[in-house]
């Protein structure tokens, strides 16, 4: 009977974790930098090499932006979770622009439903479109999947989901990695 109880407290404890967006995000807040920096995966010259078409920036490179920390973030207007997260990339954007360069490249979208949704919600944080292949490293498997890069091309943080970027953690690693 006492085993059932556990059991029963234990299963009660997990799904509050699994289920309750606040206390999950809390806990990965906590836990995750430590999990990524020990895993981290560098970025190679080659995987750098994609051509980019600036939507409301000029056309560059994503190599222009190697030895600099990068929010890369991959998206796009059809993804119900990548609009969910731009107010909180705008934010980011507008705190830390000087620090950090922000390349968010749409994938499987037409330039003209881009351009609406950006000027639609006054977006202002840079948006590319690929015009070479992605490597595997980087190519995203799920929408959104957003990098975080230090200057060695180190990836510190890889989100295949849906965050909120406008947090103290997230503020925290990119203070870190431009020192």
């Amino acid at each position: 009977m006492k085993k059932n109880i556990i059991y029963i407290v234990l299963i009660a404890i997990i799904g509050i974790i699994a289920f309750v967006p606040g206390i999950r995000n809390f806990l990965k807040d906590q836990f995750f930098p430590v999990a990524t920096i020990e895993n981290a995966v560098h970025v190679s010259e080659e995987d750098y090499d994609i051509d980019l078409k600036g939507i409301n920036v000029p056309d560059t490179n994503l190599k222009n932006f190697k030895n600099k920390a990068v929010f890369l973030n991959f998206w796009g207007t059809w993804c119900p979770p990548c609009r969910k997260e731009w107010p909180s990339i705008q934010k980011l954007y507008d705190t830390r622009k000087e620090n950090v360069d922000f390349i968010l490249i749409a994938m499987n979208d037409k330039e003209e439903d881009i351009r609406k949704f950006l000027k639609e919600n006054n977006y202002t944080v840079p948006v590319y479109i690929a015009q070479s292949p992605i490597s595997e490293k980087l190519l995203p498997k799920v929408f959104p999947t957003t990098f975080l890069l230090d200057k060695t091309g180190r990836i510190i943080i890889k989100e295949d989901a849906y965050r909120d970027w406008d947090t103290e953690t997230v503020h925290q690693f990119i203070d870190n990695i431009i020192k």
